[in-house]
């Protein structure tokens, strides 16, 4: 493999892990503060990319497609929040899981209902069509765009949870819930907030990842089994874990494919068995 060829497949590895760590982190974030185990994560961001599809159709610009889409996906987590998860908080995680694959099956059929069982794609910007001469080989504008944008958005994160008052009311809620509810912060709003971050954020991945790939249905499957994957590699409830995780997991499933092609589909499972071998706990996760 020659230095260009490498080159090009850690940017791809880089961003496929940018777009893993918008879907984990609030995947993190939901189970990490909230102990609500969401199988339904993969679900938002299929919806977030019908909805750009959708958007896009009316728009015919990706970009206001994108604007509009995040509030929609946000009041969407909301109202999942408010009728179905709030009266899992006390109970067991069977019922969270029951309750969240049953999320599943129904935003499945919504899905079905309203744009079909086709397979749809949604236009690169002609702006970022173009490609970037790398030695004998070019690499698209897009993508490095999509990894731009997903560096803004971690960037954002890390200073909405580690310097403002949401965030220390996060990171106390992760802590301390009930410390958290006795000093009089209304602990179900904070939890309706994270949830529904945590859907804008799988739909925002959706929405962006929408032009590198097909919209079709169930396209949110496999995209919950890596994340999930990636936070116990990174550590459950760290984003810090979660950010980090998104990158092994993107350069080893990039690297796995080119180099090993016909156990490309156990590379990451490997480096999960591996990271648990040595922490337990994940990588930047708390020792119980």
């Amino acid at each position: 493999m020659d230095f260009v060829t490498f080159l090009i497949q850690v940017l791809n590895g880089v961003q496929y892990g940018f777009t893993l760590f918008l879907v984990a982190s609030g995947l993190t974030l939901i189970f990490g503060i909230m102990g609500i185990i969401n199988l339904a994560h993969g679900a938002f961001y299929m919806i977030g990319a019908y909805i750009c599809f959708w958007l896009f159709g009316i728009t015919d610009s990706l970009l206001v497609a994108i604007m509009a889409g995040i509030p929609i996906m946000f009041v969407f987590g909301y109202a999942i929040e408010r009728l179905a998860i709030s009266v899992l908080y006390k109970r067991d995680h069977l019922y969270q899981v029951l309750m969240t694959y049953g999320l599943i099956l129904i935003l499945n059929e919504m899905q079905k209902i309203l744009w079909g069982s086709d397979f749809y794609s949604v236009p690169i910007p002609e702006v970022l069509s173009g490609s970037i001469p790398m030695g004998n080989q070019e690499y698209p504008v897009y993508r490095l765009f999509v990894s731009l944008v997903c560096m803004v958005v971690a960037a954002g994160m890390y200073v909405v949870i580690g310097k403002t008052k949401l965030g220390m009311m996060i990171r106390a809620g992760a802590s301390n819930r009930e410390m958290v509810q006795a000093l009089g912060i209304n602990i179900s709003r904070v939890f309706a907030v994270v949830f529904s971050l945590g859907a804008a954020l799988a739909g925002f991945s959706g929405m962006i990842d929408a032009p590198l790939s097909s919209v079709y249905p169930g396209m949110g499957n496999y995209i919950l089994i890596i994340s999930f994957v990636v936070i116990v590699i990174g550590g459950i409830g760290s984003v810090k874990g979660a950010f980090v995780g998104a990158m092994l997991v993107g350069l080893a499933d990039t690297f796995g494919k080119v180099l090993v092609p016909e156990f490309s589909s156990m590379v990451i499972y490997a480096l999960m068995a591996l990271v648990l071998l040595w922490r337990p706990q994940g990588l930047f996760g708390r020792v119980t």
